[in-house]
């Protein structure tokens, strides 16, 4: 299984991908999910990827591939993210009808992708995009989208993520996210890939590797069970009447 984030915010923007894949409980392995492609000064694009690994390596191989060849249209040369979600929602598309015709045989193959980034003298922009080809974009309302395991990180970005959060506030909130998906579903596994883009800066950002040793993931991870603890110890005592 597999748990990405990626979030759009006033600040900036946020990528977590987490690294197991599993084909079954003696075959787990490590493999990226999370990748960059970009031109300093110009436009800087991350995709995650959730679901079949030969879907998602066959998508990025395609996208490589019109790069290296200087095939147009390409990653780098399209005009809007727009247009680069679209590119990558065909691309998908057509790696599964590749495949197979069968409707019912392509769900066997199906991934999800989360596209964000940014391009000279336009705003930042993230999709969510289905295997369907199709997609859907971030707002203020809903600054963040997920792929994967979901529902275990979910609960703490609805109560505390908010658009205008400073970069600092959401690397946290998603860090604690993921690791209430690590303590709940073992198919979500360390390393974890993170990367922090600043608005308008342009720059692809080096990101970082957590692994499993990492002092300050251990840290907050810690500190928020122990939080949950005290949190709930505090709550008032229900009355007699639960209890009849």
């Amino acid at each position: 299984m597999t748990y990405c984030c990626a979030l759009r915010l006033e600040q900036g923007m946020l990528f977590i991908s987490d690294t197991r894949t599993n084909a079954g409980v003696d075959h787990i392995s490590v493999f990226r999910k999370l990748y960059t492609f970009g031109v300093d000064g110009e436009r800087v694009i991350v995709l995650q990827a959730s679901g079949n690994l030969a879907t998602t390596q066959a998508v990025i191989g395609h996208i490589r591939n019109q790069l290296e060849l200087r095939q147009e249209p390409n990653i780098l040369s399209l005009p809007t993210m727009f247009d680069v979600a679209e590119l990558v929602g065909n691309t998908l598309k057509k790696v599964i009808a590749n495949v197979t015709d069968d409707s019912l045989e392509q769900s066997t193959y199906y991934c999800n992708f989360l596209v964000g980034g940014q391009i000279k003298n336009q705003e930042m922009q993230l999709y969510h995009i289905y295997p369907q080809g199709n997609f859907i974009c971030a707002t203020r309302d809903t600054p963040y989208f997920q792929i994967g395991e979901s529902k275990y990180g979910k609960p703490i970005l609805d109560r505390a993520l908010t658009y205008d959060m400073p970069l600092d506030e959401a690397l946290r909130c998603s860090l604690i996210s993921f690791a209430s998906t690590l303590r709940s579903n073992v198919s979500v596994g360390m390393p974890l890939d993170v990367l922090v883009y600043k608005k308008d800066s342009l720059m692809m950002p080096k990101g970082k590797r957590i692994a499993e040793d990492d002092e300050y993931f251990t840290d907050i991870s810690r500190q928020w069970s122990e939080t949950l603890k005290k949190g709930l110890a505090e709550l008032p005592t229900p009355s007699n009447d639960y209890f009849l």
